[in-house]
């Protein structure tokens, strides 16, 4: 009996917990053994290892110190190379799957030699990319043997701006964030959102300028028969969202701050659509959030966002168009139909092309195919 491929997926800074530990579970499914190497995530609970080991050996003194302790970031600092040439010392693996790297110019330098190395490109490079950022991405990735792409769209940003040869991309689609459907703890309803009297279009996620809010406020201002939620963590100036918001003929209600997981499932269920008007993106974790639940999607036309659409999941709408967001809002705020078609797309995605046990399935065949080519 042959035996189980060993397979590590190293996240230093914890950068991506819902996505390493689904995927370290759907590898494990799959039949490789697992090994999750990662930091302590400081910003609340994580989902439970299923049939994985999870090693947190990085930054374990900063960790250790908690999220407000003073000088976190000097001491995880401090840590890091000491860290990266223990990791390098002590890998051992038939593949080192690498979601992040801290410091990517100097990380690519420290990795362990061991073969193959895949990488998943969570963040290509910025829209307009520096001379600095362009040369990092270009060492991080370029010292992998293979990189994978959440949508093509990414798969021609690494092919076309970072200069990876197309051999060494694959696309493989992100997993539906299922494990919030069947959170344990789930909370209800936040009292500042309780009580709608009409249907809700949500906007959750980091409060950033990127995502588009503004045009959003826009847009709703000729909506009819709904009111509009913006849940998120603020990163950017509130108050002239609130002055757009005011304009509005329907009701808008903000949650400026963070969302626990355990939060979201009452967010999702509540919502009839849930709205991405993005100024420009590679993917977004609401977005796979919103296809767990089934949600109908109103999307801007922007990274692999049309990908969705293609399936039937979502519309799509130019980036920065207020009438024409307005225009699909008012056809889904109106047509209860037309919701629950593009909901039952979001489903099929999620169970399909969008499911965790269809990535788990591609990136072993694509370990498969790197370690045949290195012998």
């Amino acid at each position: 009996m042959q035996d189980p491929l060993r397979v590590q997926l190293v996240d230093p800074s914890a950068f991506t917990p819902p996505y390493d530990r689904a995927l370290a579970a759907a590898l494990s499914r799959a039949g490789a053994e697992v090994e999750l190497l990662t930091s302590r995530f400081l910003y609340g609970p994580v989902p439970a290892a299923e049939g994985y080991d999870v090693r947190e050996c990085f930054y374990r003194r900063s960790a250790g110190r908690g999220l407000a302790a003073p000088g976190r970031r000097a001491f995880k600092l401090a840590e890091h190379l000491p860290d990266m040439l223990r990791f390098r010392r002590d890998a051992d693996a038939d593949v080192l799957h690498y979601q992040w790297l801290t410091v990517p110019g100097l990380d690519a330098r420290l990795l362990p030699p061991l073969r193959p190395r895949a990488m998943t490109a969570h963040y290509v490079l910025p829209p307009r990319p520096g001379r600095r950022q362009l040369a990092s991405a270009r060492r991080a990735f370029g010292a992998m043997d293979a990189v994978i792409a959440h949508s093509e769209h990414g798969a021609r940003r690494l092919r076309e701006v970072v200069g990876l040869d197309p051999e060494r991309v694959r696309v493989i689609h992100h997993g539906a964030f299922d494990y919030l459907t069947r959170l344990p703890d789930e909370k209800p309803l936040p009292a500042e959102l309780a009580g709608a009297e009409a249907p809700v279009i949500l906007f959750f996620g980091l409060l950033r300028p990127y995502k588009g809010i503004d045009t959003l406020l826009h847009a709703f201002r000729r909506v009819r028969g709904a009111e509009l939620w913006i849940a998120g963590n603020p990163r950017m100036d509130v108050e002239p969202l609130r002055d757009l918001a005011a304009e509005a003929p329907g009701r808008v209600r903000f949650l400026p701050r963070f969302v626990e997981d355990a939060e979201i499932p009452a967010l999702m269920r509540a919502a009839d659509v849930v709205v991405l008007p993005y100024r420009d993106v590679e993917q977004s974790g609401v977005l796979y959030a919103a296809l767990a639940f089934g949600k109908p999607l109103v999307l801007s036309a922007v990274g692999g966002f049309p990908e969705v659409a293609a399936q039937g999941a979502a519309q799509l709408v130019c980036p920065e168009d207020p009438p024409a967001l307005a225009a699909a809002l008012n056809e889904l705020v109106s047509d209860e139909t037309a919701r629950q078609e593009l909901g039952e797309a979001a489903t099929r995605a999620a169970n399909s092309s969008y499911s965790w046990d269809e990535a788990g399935r591609q990136t072993l065949s694509l370990y498969g195919e790197l370690l045949d080519r290195g012998r």
